[in-house]
């Protein structure tokens, strides 16, 4: 109970219109529901809740955000209803509990398309009210302060999807403590040794850091007030994980970063920052290109300050923020510092701009139905630095780094996303493969009859561009399967004097028999292959067995007397050809199958049979009447010629280097 008396007394600090006696009664609902349950450390189940509670009210959140952290796992792991919350606590609790539950055991065909559709739900919830990602972000830290306690494997998977989904979403919230404590956590379990060893590092050298802290921390004190900027400055050691990032991207051991110190400088008004950043730079010298200034364009999380790196007193390498105390906690608080409250409700302004990364998240997903898929376009928009760019009118859109002119369109408007032909920047014409830099100013070139294609999903960076070039080349795949389906069944039926249209119930017979969803869907199966008008014909017109058998057999008749005309030799391809071995097969030059993917072949007068990969829009339109099935037979030692891409950092002998390791590993290169 003293815990709880501390998170009544917390809350009641910043809000002392709240309504307490609910708090109580969420807290005694939650123990009653958990009683018996322990914690895998042998703890009351009840102290988890409480800890979560804890933390939100530490964030200064609203009664029923500490009322959902108190009740967020009633629902899953105890018989408590949804339905049952909202009667006793209200709609707008129940909606926040039910926010961060799982979904039931639903038979999802793997644990990572599970945790993805979790995740899309969750995220759902959060595009209503942000307060449900607060909660579980909650959650999260607590889980992961106590991660000890479980199994190897399941400490890594955590702490996995913690570094992947969980900090990046802290970032874009701007709760930086939040982030900087669940990266460290994180980063303790998926690189163990690396942890240990970097921790012990730091320690060995913690009090001589604190020594420069504190010195440095009164020198630059006493600068900013012989400049007349009224400020304090503290001084901090940047978090483990950030250290190993740097140490990772330079190469570099613990004892060559130099600059793993920085200082903020919290000041009252925005003319002081840049004041304070004049005094900075006039004492020591700045490094160059290491000054940004987030005032002017402040993060879409709405992050405020004034960064810069100087060779500060010893000579060693310091980072400078300046901000003022308004931006200080929304830089701490994030999204958090802006509730606002009104006759104790929470009021949230749904057109303000701190959701507008939110929403357009969530507009980009739209049409991704796979689960998995979802979360890793989910992935790429939260993760990663980002370049700020503007549109000729000025405004400024953020985007990963990285992205290409196509992410900028498609970031003003899907139709400038799907007929951009060129781009100007800063005036001048530039590739579509450009990388775009902070500062530039970008002009889209539309043409209506550009269209997006495979390799642009080659260049471009950011999940809304990938998906909506992804459902434009679907729609015209099946476009395509649509016409040459239609084409094929009709050609079929016209053959026994009928159509289409005057053999659709036979069609919707043929569907149903076919384990198809419905006459539209038949055609396209049959424009994709899997299906063939002879299939289709002999479920719509079972009488035509009766008046002609040799009909049935005709299409594999025809297949057989194409088949012996093409050559034939020992075959080394590892592709079976209608169940024949021996026949000569060649790999599509535009697809490039590989052992393994899902293919089929085509005859091809004298040169045997071509074998494209399913998805190959050059194979949808080819001749149906020569489309023959293959299939990968597990025994071949052909070789395939396949592209590699290699990322490597550039020094001397660095090809023969790659060169010498293809070799080790029996690889032919046939071209660079």
């Amino acid at each position: 109970m003293h815990e709880l008396e501390q998170i009544l007394s917390e809350v009641a600090g910043y809000y002392p219109a709240a309504d307490i006696p609910l708090v109580r009664r969420a807290y005694q609902f939650a123990a009653a529901a958990h009683d018996g349950q322990t914690r895998k450390s042998g703890d009351p189940y009840v102290t988890h809740p409480l800890a979560v509670a804890r933390i939100i009210a530490e964030l200064k959140l609203d009664v029923a955000s500490v009322c959902a952290g108190l009740l967020h796992d009633c629902v899953e792991d105890t018989s408590a209803t949804v339905d049952q919350l909202g009667e006793i606590f209200g709609k707008e609790i129940a909606f926040l509990v039910d926010g961060v539950t799982k979904l039931g055991k639903l038979p999802y065909s793997t644990r990572e398309e599970q945790q993805a559709e979790n995740f899309r739900k969750m995220l759902l919830a959060m595009a209503r009210d942000i307060r449900v990602i607060l909660v579980k972000l909650c959650d999260r830290l607590d889980n992961m302060r106590s991660l000890e306690h479980l199994p190897p494997e399941k400490q890594e998977r955590i702490a996995a999807e913690t570094m992947q989904i969980y900090a990046p979403l802290a970032n874009r919230l701007g709760i930086q403590w939040v982030k900087v404590e669940l990266e460290d956590l994180a980063f303790k379990y998926t690189n163990p040794g690396e942890y240990e060893q970097l921790a012990a590092d730091v320690a060995k050298t913690r009090a001589e850091r604190l020594e420069y802290i504190h010195a440095v921390e009164k020198l630059i004190q006493a600068e900013m007030e012989a400049g007349g900027v009224p400020c304090e400055v503290m001084g901090r050691a940047k978090h483990l994980w950030s250290i190993y990032q740097k140490m990772r991207r330079t190469q570099r051991p613990f004892e060559d970063i130099h600059d793993s110190i920085g200082f903020r400088v919290i000041t009252d008004t925005q003319m002081h920052c840049y004041q304070a950043l004049g005094v900075s730079h006039q004492k020591w010298t700045p490094l160059p290109g290491r000054f940004k200034d987030y005032i002017a364009l402040p993060k879409p999380n709405l992050y405020q300050s004034l960064h810069t790196a100087v060779i500060g007193p010893r000579g060693e390498r310091i980072e400078i923020q300046i901000r003022t105390r308004e931006m200080n906690l929304v830089a701490e608080h994030g999204i958090a510092a802006h509730w606002k409250y009104k006759e104790g409700k929470l009021v949230v302004d749904e057109d303000d701009k701190k959701f507008a990364w939110l929403r357009q998240l969530m507009e980009s997903q739209k049409e991704l139905r796979d689960p998995t898929e979802f979360l890793e376009s989910v992935k790429i928009d939260l993760f990663g630095d980002e370049v700020y760019v503007f549109t000729p009118g000025g405004d400024v859109k953020a985007l990963p780094k990285g992205s290409c002119p196509i992410d900028f369109a498609y970031a003003v408007h899907s139709s400038i996303g799907d007929h951009c032909s060129g781009a100007r920047v800063n005036g001048m014409i530039v590739p579509l493969r450009y990388q775009l830099r902070n500062g530039d100013t970008i002009e889209i070139i539309t043409s209506p009859n550009q269209k997006p294609n495979k390799d642009w999903l080659k260049l471009v960076k950011t999940a809304r561009a990938r998906t909506k070039i992804r459902w434009l080349l679907r729609q015209e795949q099946r476009d395509k399967a649509v016409v040459l389906g239609t084409d094929l069944i009709d050609k079929a039926l016209r053959k026994h004097n009928t159509t289409l249209s005057r053999a659709e119930k036979q069609l919707q017979h043929a569907a149903r028999e076919l384990k198809t969803m419905n006459v539209d869907e038949l055609i396209i199966q049959v424009g994709y292959g899997k299906i063939t008008a002879q299939q289709v014909l002999e479920k719509a017109l079972p009488e035509l067995d009766d008046k002609d058998p040799e009909k049935k057999l005709k299409p594999e008749s025809m297949l057989k007397t194409l088949l012996r005309k093409v050559t034939r030799r020992t075959s080394s391809s590892g592709i079976k050809v209608a169940g024949e071995e021996d026949i000569l097969v060649r790999f599509a030059k535009c697809c490039s199958p590989l052992p393994g993917d899902p293919i089929h072949g085509f005859i091809t007068r004298g040169r045997g049979v071509t074998v494209h990969r399913r998805d190959c829009d050059k194979g949808l339109d080819l001749d149906p009447e020569r489309r023959i099935e293959v299939e990968w037979d597990g025994h071949g030692n052909a070789q395939h010629e396949v592209a590699i891409q290699v990322l490597c950092a550039d020094k001397p002998g660095l090809l023969a280097h790659i060169s010498q390791s293809f070799t080790d590993q029996g690889v032919n290169i046939s071209q660079a």
